[in-house]
């Protein structure tokens, strides 16, 4: 695989990610179409979903990539109509003192699905491959025998039964730093904006060699890596909730119409005064305020 370094620009209308080939950057599809499109791949995610809980299969999604890469939106795009009951998503903090010590893959382990469920990691075990090597919060004898077991624990969940599904999001440099400025500027994403983010800034090429070496020790047969252009956020998403559906063979299992009762009646039953409830103050809709 070659070796992925910053961006370098060809010309001003095209890009190149972590994939490393420069393309034509694509044209934005407009509100309306993606909108549209979104809700019927969502749609077809609930189906999808009642297929994985009546047929008891086990899937597990990892979502990898830079910083403001995407993950996120993808993931709440996703999980957008669907049962919290089924489809869990986990985003785990940072290891405890006592986590630390444990066997490196044992915290991620209890979170993995059990029949008729879909479990989302919000970034995973890839941590270690990732953060962890270039922020040097590991070893190197820790980081080498990550490398060496990952493949080994992955092919484990896929024999015990489990679908397990990777995918990397690939932003530009030049991208990547837009979307932090855009986090400086607008308070409800400030947050989004870590000291580690901001430090992954400035080791875009670690993060870039880290994540090549990541990709030859672990994109199997039995679980590839699928790398999402992520350049353009709608593009993202749509290209990311379609092909996982491609993943999961599923069939339409949506009921009969069904016809809602009529009400018992409720006899004698007198409910109490209306007066005795606390009810949230009535601010909206707006109550002629001053200019």
């Amino acid at each position: 695989m070659a070796k992925t370094n910053k961006r370098e620009t060809t010309s001003k209308n095209s890009v190149q990610g972590d994939a490393g080939a420069a393309a034509p950057r694509p044209a934005k599809m407009d509100n309306k179409r993606y909108e549209k499109e979104l809700l019927r791949l969502q749609i077809e995610l609930v189906t999808m979903l009642e297929w994985i809980k009546q047929h008891g299969l086990k899937v597990v999604v990892l979502f990898e990539g830079r910083d403001a890469a995407g993950k996120g939106g993808v993931i709440k795009r996703i999980t957008q109509h669907l049962s919290p009951r089924i489809c869990r998503v986990v985003a785990l903090p940072a290891p405890t003192e006592r986590e630390k010590t444990q066997w490196y893959f044992q915290r991620y382990v209890p979170y993995l699905p059990a029949a008729g469920e879909m479990v989302l990691f919000d970034r995973s075990w890839y941590n270690r491959a990732g953060v962890e090597r270039v922020m040097g919060f590991c070893t190197h004898e820790e980081y080498q025998e990550f490398l060496r077991s990952c493949p080994e624990f992955e092919r484990m969940l896929v024999r015990s039964g489990i679908m397990l599904i990777k995918y990397w999001f690939s932003i530009s440099d030049e991208e990547q730093e837009r979307r932090f400025r855009s986090r400086l500027k607008l308070k409800h994403k400030r947050w989004k904006l870590s000291p580690m983010d901001l430090e992954s800034r400035r080791r875009w090429v670690d993060y870039s060699r880290a994540k090549d070496e990541m990709f030859a020790h672990t994109d199997i047969k039995q679980a590839p890596w699928y790398v999402v252009e992520a350049e353009v956020k709608k593009h993202a998403r749509l290209n990311c909730i379609s092909h996982l559906l491609s993943m999961i063979p599923y069939e339409d299992l949506t009921p009969e119409p069904i016809e809602l009762p009529k009400r018992t009646d409720p006899g004698a039953y007198v409910r109490p005064p209306i007066t005795d409830q606390t009810f949230v103050p009535t601010v909206y809709p707006e109550k002629h305020r001053q200019p």
